[in-house]
């Protein structure tokens, strides 16, 4: 079941009743868990560019697509080497700004797994 993104501000996301106010991972399952930044962070000292171990953290061998929420302002993006790997992977990747993300998210259908970066 893919839980539904009801309302969503600068630093704070609500889904299914639940508000979270830090970056989240929705997966295949619809289990919401906190976004693991670190892995970015040790690579490109900032959570803005998605390193490789982040995606590969994040994807999942039967997810046909991701969708990225980038932030309010869309500062997030993803590293070259994590973007040549979600495309020998096969997986379809959506980065945009968050609330176009939430709204591609809600109307998305088949194995779709997501990212929402809650700031900038």
């Amino acid at each position: 079941m893919r839980p539904k993104i009801e309302d969503a501000w600068f630093g704070s996301i609500t889904v299914e009743g639940q508000r979270y106010e830090y970056d989240i991972i929705i997966r295949l399952s619809g289990k919401v868990r906190r976004r693991n930044k670190q892995l970015s962070k040790a690579v490109y000292g900032t959570s803005h560019t998605l390193s490789l171990a982040e995606i590969q953290d994040l994807h999942r061998k039967r997810a046909e697509r991701i969708i990225i929420g980038a932030g309010f302002e869309g500062q997030a993006h993803l590293s070259d080497e994590a973007a040549q790997y979600l495309e020998k992977k096969g997986c379809r990747v959506d980065l945009y700004p968050t609330p176009e993300a939430i709204a591609c998210w809600n109307e998305a259908e088949g194995k779709v797994i997501a990212l929402f970066h809650l700031t900038c």
